[in-house]
């Protein structure tokens, strides 16, 4: 009984220290490379200044939860290779400009490039890796493949709901701060008081089925849609 209990708390404490690696900016996913479409707004002065900002931000947060934890909960739910499969298409057909879908593809085929060299514990990953990569049969959309992965780790749904709606937070106030709309030491207090908001977003929209999925902010996808018409461009999307 007493190894039993050991063994449980060793693999909590495991779990931690994976949430926390996926979780670290220095993960190479790529996920810095994309703006949320932040760039494209301030060059066509939808945001102009850090009020701007905090409302775009809530406005992605929204959009993240009510369009992607869906897919997130319900891969993370039930990992399984060929439900995450249908999954990818659906999201593939869902998303509605090539900016976003382009966006979503290579972060997440970059995720799972590098969760199938780092989680060796879990075969799944290198050979969906070996099988897919490259194959053109499925597009390696980021919410599915994420939801799918923290599903294999051992994650609970809420939790990795929960990490997604900090990423998306994460990655657009870094562009920020990379776009000089907000200084180092602004983007943190930002971040800190927009906690509150992303758990109030996660706990609105989380645990829905994919059929529940749907855009509430239309003005985001109008204005990342932007983005490849921009003449300089520091992000990818």
């Amino acid at each position: 009984m007493q190894a039993n209990g050991m063994h449980e708390q060793l693999g909590s404490e495991l779990l931690q220290w994976r949430q926390w690696q996926l979780l670290d900016s220095v993960l190479p996913t790529g996920g810095f490379a994309h703006s949320y479409g932040l760039e494209a707004a301030i060059q066509t002065t939808f945001v102009t200044n850090p009020i701007d900002l905090k409302s775009y931000i809530v406005q992605v947060l929204e959009n993240t939860g009510s369009l992607l934890l869906p897919f997130v909960y319900c891969a993370c739910k039930s990992p399984d290779i060929v439900a995450w499969s249908k999954l990818d298409r659906l999201l593939e057909a869902t998303l509605t400009n090539e900016v976003s879908r382009k966006a979503s593809a290579s972060q997440g085929s970059a995720l799972l490039r590098v969760a199938a060299s780092v989680y060796l514990e879990v075969p799944s990953l290198k050979e969906m890796r070996d099988k897919f990569l490259g194959s053109g049969s499925v597009y390696f959309h980021h919410a599915p493949i994420f939801g799918l992965i923290c599903g294999f780790l051992g994650f609970d749904s809420s939790t990795t709901q929960r990490m997604y709606m900090f990423m998306a937070m994460r990655d657009v106030i870094s562009a920020a701060t990379r776009l000089n709309l907000v200084g180092p030491l602004g983007a943190s207090v930002l971040q800190h008081q927009l906690a509150l908001v992303a758990e109030e977003m996660m706990k609105k929209w989380m645990d829905r089925p994919v059929d529940e999925a749907c855009q509430v902010a239309p003005m985001l996808d109008v204005v990342q849609g932007c983005h490849q018409y921009l003449f300089s461009r520091l992000f990818c999307s």
